[in-house]
C-alpha cells in the first residue's frame, strides 16, 4: 500500500499486513493532490495517510480533510501531529467498513490504495455518497485495466464495471523507486468523475457486477455460450437476447463495449 511519508522524527515501522510502502518524493505527492484540485470550499476524505506528507498537503489546500487510517499507531501519531489543525480529523478505521456520511454529500476522495484491495474500495468509492471526483494511486497495470476500452489487452471485468458508473483518466506513472520500501510494481495516478447519467441505475450495480465478473469468467467462449452457461438460458433466448442488444452472438466478452453491457443488462 503506497502511502505518504515525510515528517519529522521517528515513525511507526511499515507494516507488512497492511502493505505499506510510504511515498517520498514531494514532487509527485503535490502531482497527486494537484490531479484532486481541491479548493478551500472543499471537503476532502483521504484514505491511509500513513506518516501524513500527502496529509500536510491536502490540509493547506482543502477546507476540511477527514483522513482514514486503519493502522493504530499511524492513527494515533497522526491525531497527536495534527492535534493544532481545526480542519483536520483522523478516523481509525477500515475504509471499507467507515461511516463516510459525515462528509456530507458532496466531497473528494483520494488515497494511495492497498493493492491487495484495490477492486473493493474503488467499487465502495461508486456507491453512495459517490465522491464528486475521486484520485486514487494504484498498481500500473490495475490502473491501465481501469481506463481499458474493448479490445484491448487489458480490458476486463474492472474496466467495465468502473465504466458503467464512472469515466477514469491515467494522469501520472509513479516509479517503485519514489517509495519507501519501493514495491515490486509501478504504480499510476488514475482521476474517477461519476458518469452524470450511469448505464446502470445504483440499486443493480451489485447484480450488473456479478453478471460482468461472469461473463469474463467465460472470456474465451462466444457471447451465446457465455449466456446459456451463466444465465441458463436456451440457445434461442440467448440468441435474441443479444440480438435486440445489437451484439454478435458469436462475439466474445473482452470486445464488448460497457454500452452495450448494460444494455444486454437491463435486457436480462
Amino acid at each position: 500500500m503506497p502511502r505518504g511519508a515525510g515528517g519529522r522524527g521517528r515513525h511507526p515501522p511499515a507494516l507488512k499486513k497492511f502493505g505499506q510502502h510510504f511515498l517520498s518524493d514531494e514532487k509527485i505527492l503535490a502531482s497527486i493532490v494537484d490531479a484532486l484540485a481541491p479548493t478551500s470550499a472543499d471537503t476532502v476524505v483521504e484514505i491511509g495517510p500513513g506518516r501524513g506528507s500527502l496529509t500536510d498537503i491536502l490540509a493547506e489546500r482543502s477546507g476540511r480533510l477527514i483522513a482514514v487510517e486503519i493502522d493504530r499507531a499511524l492513527a494515533k501519531a497522526l491525531r497527536e501531529r495534527y492535534s493544532g489543525r481545526s480542519n483536520v480529523g483522523i478516523v481509525e478505521a477500515d475504509f471499507l467498513e467507515a461511516d463516510l456520511s459525515t462528509a456530507g454529500e458532496d466531497f473528494l476522495l483520494i488515497g494511495n490504495v492497498p493493492y491487495n484491495i484495490t477492486t473493493p474500495i474503488v467499487f465502495r468509492a461508486l456507491e453512495p455518497p459517490i465522491p464528486r471526483r475521486s484520485v486514487f494511486l494504484v498498481q500500473l497495470e490495475v490502473a491501465e485495466r481501469m481506463a481499458a476500452r474493448e479490445d484491448t489487452e487489458s480490458y476486463g471485468a474492472l474496466s467495465v464495471n468502473v465504466a458503467a458508473v464512472a469515466n477514469v483518466e491515467q494522469v501520472l506513472t509513479v516509479p517503485a523507486g519514489a517509495f519507501r520500501p519501493p514495491p515490486k510494481v509501478e504504480s499510476a495516478v488514475v482521476r474517477i468523475t461519476p458518469r452524470a447519467r450511469p448505464l446502470v441505475v445504483v440499486e443493480s450495480l451489485p447484480a450488473f457486477r456479478a453478471f460482468v465478473q461472469a461473463a469474463f469468467g467465460l472470456r474465451r467462449k462466444q457471447m451465446q455460450r457465455v449466456l446459456r452457461t451463466a444465465r441458463g438460458l436456451s440457445p434461442e433466448r440467448a440468441s435474441d437476447l443479444l440480438e435486440r442488444a445489437g451484439i454478435d452472438a458469436a462475439a466474445r466478452p473482452e470486445v464488448i463495449s460497457p454500452e452495450k453491457f448494460a444494455l444486454l443488462f437491463g435486457l436480462l
